[in-house]
């Protein structure tokens, strides 16, 4: 592709972005996707700049704000080559030349706009400090209060693009022997400083075609996500319960810390997601011991109202506002998908409460979120326990550095994505 044509497919996917109301991830999947002809790196070029100026989304629009013009996709364009990448008016020109593929010629009152974008700043000294860390108006408040002095550096975190990081599958093989092996394929990888499973890619890397991948010895999966599953605690020949396990991610991370020894219930609303597990599951070597009950069938419904104390630990990675991966799906800061936080809150509660009959004395309820907020972390369980005295919190090891009695984990503080999670024993009968 000429790069003329990469900034008009970079407009027509947040163009999409803006009509259809989907996530940007699955906007810029869908688009490739019915465009195969276009190449690697037009697709990372394409895919960079669209992340970018989702990225930088409130600056964008304050400049755009400033010199009163309207904020479009295409002005968003204009104004992110102008003062992202510096673009000088005629490279502007050059780009929007209305050849063929590529975007309209610049009118004389584009023209006058591009004159006025170049050579702006990204940051300006007149700029809010919540436009400059682009954080949401509507979560300012809430986000300064959980980070307090903090909050300018947790911020610009989120602003970075997520690391790379994935999960070594330890029933196959160890850590240091994938380490290795990926790197025979081309891939340099660290240890991840909490998660004992993780690797954390020194770079973008298409892992597609190496053996480490194509063995089932490896899982793309957050550090931070992984640390949700460790707390969990699981060991071989346990019953185990993940009831919000969507395509499996923390499932495989559970059946592996187990050594396929044991038993695992995957439930979830979605039965196209459960179904997409059991691929991986086999591809993991990891299926023997994992159970798919779709809640869209009555009959597993009923199944779980029968299964009092039948668990050692019960897993809920509940539905959440995702907060905490802003800095992986920056277009969910301006823009809602699904439930409101109310009715995420009352989703996440009656969860909690449709499950925790199922937990064994002495077992664990784990509860886990991406979320930054504490109406649905420390509030909700809170709330939990009061409404269920027979569970108590057994707090996270402080040496750790995760956060206690909960786990915490920020972009900033620990290069993951934004996780709550915490963990709570049954203590009695009582209920």
């Amino acid at each position: 592709m000429k790069p003329a044509s990469r900034i008009q497919a970079t407009i027509e996917i947040l163009r999409r972005d803006e009509d259809i109301g989907l996530p940007l991830d699955s906007i810029v999947g869908d688009y490739m996707r019915q465009r195969r002809y276009i190449g690697a790196k037009d697709r990372a070029d394409i895919s960079t700049r669209v992340y970018d100026i989702a990225r930088n989304q409130s600056k964008l629009g304050w400049w755009l704000d400033r010199l009163k013009a309207k904020d479009t996709p295409r002005y968003r364009v204009m104004a992110w080559l102008a003062i992202g990448e510096n673009a000088d008016l005629k490279r502007l020109k050059d780009l929007f030349d209305g050849s063929q593929y590529a975007p309209e010629k610049l009118d004389e009152k584009e023209t006058e706009l591009a004159k006025k974008l170049v050579g702006k700043p990204l940051f300006h000294d007149d700029m809010p400090e919540n436009v400059l860390v682009e954080c949401p108006p509507e979560f300012e408040d809430i986000l300064r209060g959980i980070f307090g002095d903090g909050f300018e550096q947790e911020m610009k975190a989120m602003q970075a693009p997520a690391t790379l990081d994935l999960r070594v599958n330890v029933f196959l093989s160890d850590r240091e022997a994938v380490k290795d092996l990926l790197a025979k394929d081309g891939v340099e990888t660290t240890e991840t400083p909490y998660s004992p499973w993780g690797l954390r890619c020194a770079e973008k890397s298409y892992l597609a075609k190496t053996k480490a991948m194509n063995k089932g010895f490896i899982e793309i999966q957050d550090e931070g996500s992984q640390l949700i599953a460790y707390m969990a605690g699981v060991k071989p020949g346990m019953q185990v319960l993940d009831y919000c396990a969507g395509a499996g991610g923390k499932t495989l991370a559970l059946a592996a810390a187990m050594q396929r020894k044991g038993r695992i219930v995957a439930m979830d609303t979605e039965e196209k997601r459960l179904e997409k597990g059991r691929r991986r599951y086999k591809k993991a070597n990891l299926a023997d011991i994992i159970e798919v009950r779709p809640l869209s069938d009555q009959k597993h419904r009923k199944w779980l109202r029968r299964q009092k104390g039948t668990f050692d630990v019960v897993l809920t990675d509940v539905p959440c506002s995702g907060t905490g991966t802003w800095r992986r799906n920056p277009d969910m800061k301006w823009r809602t998908y699904g439930p409101k936080l109310v009715e995420l809150i009352a989703l996440q509660a009656e969860i909690m409460d449709k499950v925790a009959h199922t937990v064994k004395i002495g077992g664990k309820l784990v509860y886990a979120t991406c979320s930054l907020l504490p109406q649905e972390n420390e509030e909700q369980i809170e709330k939990f326990l009061k409404n269920h005295p027979e569970f108590e919190v057994q707090p996270i090891e402080e040496a750790l550095g995760l956060g206690s009695p909960y786990m915490r984990l920020t972009p900033h503080r620990h290069n993951t994505d934004g996780f709550f999670a915490a963990v709570l024993v049954r203590k009695n009968l009582a209920l």
